[in-house]
Formats: structure tokens, sequence, C-alpha cells
């Protein structure tokens, strides 16, 4: 691989520490009346700090689920079960794109606290996942361009003396040397989903987490925290399948693990302890969070279609076998039914 590398942690730890200072920017006076119903902050942060724990372990199970599951000879990637697994993970985070986030990011940039030029005149939350799923595109094309060719210059000729054993070793190695190349260019290539995904996951994951952690009511509270549990062991279950065929080291495998388990938990101590200033009905707390709910979206639908599904769906394998075909199709409908569902019984 080439000296430059995207490195998840580097680009993952910029992103959260911006997202994270968010409270500081919308804890302004804002010109919506604020509800105060129903609430009891002594029994919400009890809530809150059930939320943290439930929602940390519900994580971590689901992003290392795969990862400690790999080893297993049924579920390589070749094998039948593997397709299953990763269209029920593209199922619940195309769900999680269209029925999560997208709606969050409309509520937000659609506001009666916002004023109505220019947010009320110009469909901002379609047109920013629009151009957050354009662009997640070109940085992939980008990103993934950029160490094939570095891969290329790297090759070296074959040797004078291994060209003189022969055109039957010369096709050997040309052989050997365009598998490898394959090889390579496939690992690019889910080494840069598997950052952008985390990215899109985390954006939407911190600013959850924010809005609980500054929730003073136990009646908002209680049913988001198994919601979110779930939401999290779902969403970690395919980020997780994307970082196992990305084949990190261990020290990045266990960096990126750690920031999706963390992000959720980390947000709501935030929301926790800036919950007496914090008002999400600020006209800058709705910009903030529409605008990054609405980027979220846009990369998590792109990824959800084209990265997993649409690479899966035209894979030969699946392509030359139709009850697998109506198999990965039946769980793709699952995964998609089982976030639909929390949408509806969460709120989320």
């Amino acid at each position: 691989m080439s000296k430059l590398q995207f490195y998840p942690y580097r680009i993952l730890t910029i992103s959260s520490l911006l997202i994270l200072f968010q409270p500081l920017l919308v804890s302004s006076l804002c010109t919506c009346e604020t509800q105060h119903k129903d609430q009891n902050a002594s029994q919400a942060v009890t809530y809150k700090l059930v939320a943290i724990a439930s929602i940390l372990v519900s994580s971590a199970i689901g992003v290392c689920l795969p990862l400690l599951l790999k080893n297993v000879p049924s579920l390589r990637p070749e094998k039948a079960i593997y397709f299953l697994i990763k269209a029920f993970a593209a199922g619940v985070i195309l769900a999680t794109g269209f029925l999560h986030i997208l709606p969050d990011a409309y509520d937000s940039l659609k506001s009666p606290c916002l004023s109505e030029n220019p947010w009320g005149g110009f469909p901002f939350t379609g047109f920013i996942a629009m151009m957050a799923a354009i662009l997640t595109l070109m940085m992939e094309a980008f990103a993934t361009g950029y160490h094939r060719r570095s891969e290329l210059r790297k090759a070296q000729p074959v040797n004078g003396d291994e060209e003189s054993d022969g055109d039957h070793a010369g096709h050997v190695h040309g052989s050997a040397f365009v598998l490898e190349r394959s090889n390579s260019s496939d690992l690019i290539r889910h080494r840069v989903v598997s950052q952008v995904l985390e990215l899109g996951i985390v954006v939407h994951s911190v600013i959850i987490g924010i809005s609980l952690g500054a929730s003073e009511s136990p009646k908002t509270i209680k049913p988001l925290v198994a919601a979110l549990s779930f939401h999290q062991f779902f969403e970690g279950m395919g980020l997780g399948g994307c970082i196992s065929q990305a084949k990190y080291k261990i020290k990045a495998t266990i960096i990126m693990v750690l920031f999706f388990s963390l992000t959720t938990p980390t947000g709501i101590a935030v929301g926790l302890g800036i919950s007496k200033i914090y008002d999400e009905n600020s006209p800058t707390a709705l910009i903030v969070q529409g605008v990054l709910n609405s980027a979220s979206a846009g990369i998590l639908i792109y990824m959800a279609l084209v990265d997993l599904l649409a690479t899966d769906f035209m894979n030969p394998k699946m392509q030359s076998n139709v009850r697998l075909q109506l198999g990965a199709y039946a769980t793709l409908l699952l995964g998609a039914a089982s976030m639909s569902v929390l949408a509806k019984w969460g709120g989320i």
C-alpha cells in the first residue's frame, strides 16, 4: 500500500471533535417558546445513565460481532450466508438514512423557529443530502483512483532471468500480478467505504446523543433507551461487516470500533453536561442539526445503495444463484423493516 493512506482515526477524530463542539454554538436564546412539559431532572439523569451503559454495550456488541465471526468458515466472504448478512446490514443502513435521519433533518430545517427566508423557500434538506451523496462519490473515486495509480507505479517489472524461463512462467507471473493488483484494488475500496460509512454514522450518533442528553423529560428518554440500543446494534452490524472486509491492522480496527461505540454515549454525556443551557429549538441549533443530519442521510443512503447493495447484487455469484438472490431480497427487506419498526416505536 502507498504511504499516503486515509487513516480512519485521524479523519474521525477531527470530525467528532467538530461535532462535539456543536453545543457551544447552539446555546443561544431561542426565538420560539421552549416546552417544559413532564420535566423531572433527577429522574431524567437516571435514565440517561442507563442509556449510556445500554447503548455502549449494544453498540460494542453490534460492531464487534462481524469482526469476531469473520474466522468462522461458513461466514467467509465467498459463502452464501455472507451475502445474506450484508443485505440485512444494507437494509438497516438504508432505512436509517430514509426513515430516521432524513425526517429529523427536514423537521429541523422546516421548523417555525427559523425565518421563512431562506429556510422556508428552498428544499435545503434534499439539496444537502444530494450534495453529500455526490461528494461521497467524488471522494471515493478520487481516493480509490489515487491508490490504484500508486500501486501501478510501485509495481516492479519482471526480472530478465524470470522471463527466460519461457512463456509459461511469464503467464504465471502475469496472472499472479493481475490477481494481486485486483485484490489490492478491492481492499482499497473496502477501506474507503468503511471510513466514509463510519463518518456518516458518527455524525448522526453524536447529534442524537446530545439531543437525548439535553432532554429533561423522562417520558421522552425512557422509550429512546431501548430504541437507540437496538438502533446502534443493527447499525454496528453493518459497519462491522465493512470494517471486517477492509482488513485493517488491529490498531486501526480497535480505534474504529471505539469511535462507533463511544460516539452516542459521549453525545449523551455532553448533552447531560450542557442541559441547562442547551436549547434544541434555537435557530442555530436547528440549522446545525439539520445540515449535519441532511449530510449524514445523503452519505448513508449512497453507501447502502451503491457500495453495499449494487456491489453485491451485481456479483457473479449472486447473479448465477436465484435462491441466493431471493434470500438476499428477503434479508434486505427484513433489515429495512427492523429499522422501520424502531422509527415508529422509538420516534428516532
